[in-house]
C-alpha cells in the first residue's frame, strides 16, 4: 500500500508538473488570453481537492469568447469629442482658374522656329482642404490659401451632402476665408468657438480635417507653444499669437478646427514647418480670438482693414545692443526702415540710418527704439504687432515710448489703413 500510494503522490506531482508547464507556455507562445481557458480546464478535474474547486467550462471552440473591452478616459473622451465635432467638420474641393505664359523654345541650327511660340495658354488648379460651420446662416470658416482665390468651391458634409458655395469675404493677412452655402438648416451643426486667451501650453489639441484627402481624420496630441508670428504666406504681414501644436497637421488639414477638450474650436489649422510637406509635430492654427474679430467683419463688408503704422523691425538681439551701446537687458523692437509718408514717418520716426559688420553678418543700427506702445512694455517686434492687431483700429492715436540716441522719449502716431496688395 505504501508503494502504491508512493506511486499516486508521484503521479500526481508530475501531472501537476505538467500542467503548469504547459500553461507557462502557452502563455508566452499564444498570448495571455490562452491561460485562462487552460486555467480553467485544470481547476475544474478530478485531481483538485474539494475545497479549490473552481467550476469554469471551456466553451465549444466555435462559440466565440464574451469579453467586453471597456475604453480608458482618454479613448472616451477623444471618441465624445469627434462625435459632437465631426458634423461640423467639411471637406472642401477648390478649381481655381490660372493663366500662365508658356515660354518659347530655342531655336536649333537646321530647325525652324516653332510657331506660336511663347504664348498663354489656361490652367485649372485643384484642390482640398477642411472647413467648419460657424452658424445656422450657412457661414463656414477656412483659410484664404484654401478658398480666397477660388473660381468654383464644393462643400461636403458629414453626412454625405455635397453643394456648392460662395466665397464672401477673405483676409490673406490672417489667412482667413468665410464661405457660404443654402442648404436645409439642419445639416449644419455650428460650432463654439473658445477663449484662446485662455489656453495653456501642455493643454489637449485634438484636429479634425481631410489631410491628404483623408475624409474627417482625427489626430490628437497638446500644444506645444503660444504666441508664434509667422508670415501669413498669403501677404506681406504676419499673423500674431497663433498656436502651435505637436497634433498631426498635414496637407488637407488647412482651414479645419483644432479642438480643446470640451470640443470647441481654439483655432484654424493653417501651416506646418517641415522639410517634407507632411507632419513632423510643428503645426500651426490662427487662433479663435482673431476669429471672432475678423469673421463678423468679413460676413458683413467682405474684407478686414487693419491699422498701419508703417515701419519695418526687428528683435533687439545681444549684438544689436553691444553694438548701440545700450544698457544690458533691454528690450524692444528696433525701427529698421520707416514707410514713405506713412503714419510713423509723419510722426517723425527714424529707421536705421548705418549699419555694422558682426561675424560676417551686416546688422542694421541707429534706429529708434520701440519699448513700449501705450505703456504695454514691448519685448520685440511680436508684442508690437499683436498689440496693434487685437487693441487698435485705423484712425487710433497711440503713444510710443521710444529709445533715441540713449534716451527716452515718447511719439504720438496716427495709424492708418495697411495698405492693399497692389498698393503695397
Amino acid at each position: 500500500m505504501k508503494t502504491q500510494n508512493f506511486w499516486r503522490v508521484t503521479t500526481l506531482i508530475l501531472v501537476v508538473v505538467l500542467l503548469f508547464g504547459c500553461v507557462g507556455v502557452a502563455g508566452l507562445a499564444g498570448g495571455v488570453m490562452l491561460a485562462p481557458q487552460l486555467q480553467g480546464a485544470f481547476l475544474s478535474g478530478e485531481s483538485a481537492s474539494a475545497a479549490t474547486v473552481v467550476t469554469a467550462p471551456t466553451p465549444p471552440p466555435s462559440e466565440p469568447l464574451n469579453i467586453t473591452i471597456n475604453a480608458d478616459e482618454e479613448e472616451q473622451l477623444l471618441a465624445n469629442i469627434y462625435r459632437q465635432a465631426s458634423p461640423s467638420v467639411v471637406h472642401i474641393r477648390v478649381v481655381q482658374h490660372v493663366t500662365a505664359v508658356v515660354p518659347g523654345t530655342p531655336e536649333f541650327p537646321g530647325f525652324p522656329p516653332v510657331p506660336g511660340f511663347p504664348h498663354e495658354e489656361d490652367f485649372y488648379q485643384r484642390g482640398e482642404a477642411s472647413g467648419f460651420v460657424l452658424d445656422k446662416e450657412g457661414h463656414i470658416v477656412t483659410n484664404y490659401h484654401v478658398a480666397g482665390d477660388a473660381d468654383k468651391v464644393e462643400v461636403t458634409f458629414f453626412d454625405g451632402t455635397t453643394v456648392r458655395a460662395k466665397v464672401i469675404g477673405g483676409d490673406p493677412d490672417a489667412d482667413l476665408a468665410v464661405l457660404q452655402v443654402d442648404v436645409d438648416p439642419d445639416i449644419l451643426h455650428p460650432v463654439k468657438l473658445a477663449d484662446s486667451d485662455k489656453l495653456f501650453v501642455g493643454q489637449r489639441a485634438i484636429a479634425i480635417g481631410n489631410p491628404f484627402g483623408q475624409e474627417w481624420t482625427m489626430t490628437s496630441g497638446i500644444i506645444s507653444a503660444l504666441g508664434r508670428t509667422l508670415p501669413s504666406g498669403t501677404s506681406q504681414y504676419s499673423i500674431p499669437e497663433m498656436i502651435q501644436t505637436d497634433a498631426a497637421i498635414n496637407p488637407g488639414n488647412s482651414g479645419g478646427p483644432l479642438l480643446n477638450a470640451q470640443g470647441e474650436v481654439i483655432g484654424v489649422n493653417t501651416m506646418i514647418i517641415s522639410r517634407s510637406r507632411s507632419s513632423a509635430g510643428v503645426g500651426f492654427a490662427v487662433p479663435s480670438n482673431i476669429v471672432k474679430q475678423i469673421v463678423p467683419v468679413l460676413i458683413e463688408k467682405g474684407e478686414y482693414v487693419y491699422p498701419w503704422l508703417g515701419l519695418q523691425g526687428v528683435d533687439l538681439s545681444l549684438d544689436l545692443i553691444e553694438a548701440m551701446d545700450l544698457p544690458t537687458g533691454t528690450q524692444g523692437a528696433l525701427v529698421v526702415k520707416v514707410a514713405e509718408g506713412g503714419p510713423a514717418d509723419k510722426a517723425g520716426l527714424r529707421g536705421s540710418d548705418s549699419t555694422v559688420k558682426v561675424e560676417g553678418l551686416e546688422l542694421p543700427v541707429g534706429g529708434d527704439v520701440i519699448i513700449a506702445i501705450n505703456d504695454r512694455p514691448v519685448t520685440g517686434m511680436d508684442d508690437l504687432i499683436a498689440y496693434l492687431v487685437k487693441e487698435t483700429r485705423p484712425g487710433d492715436k497711440v503713444t510710443l515710448t521710444i529709445l533715441r540716441d540713449g534716451k527716452e522719449r515718447t511719439v504720438t502716431v496716427e495709424l492708418g489703413e495697411r495698405p492693399h496688395a497692389t498698393e503695397r
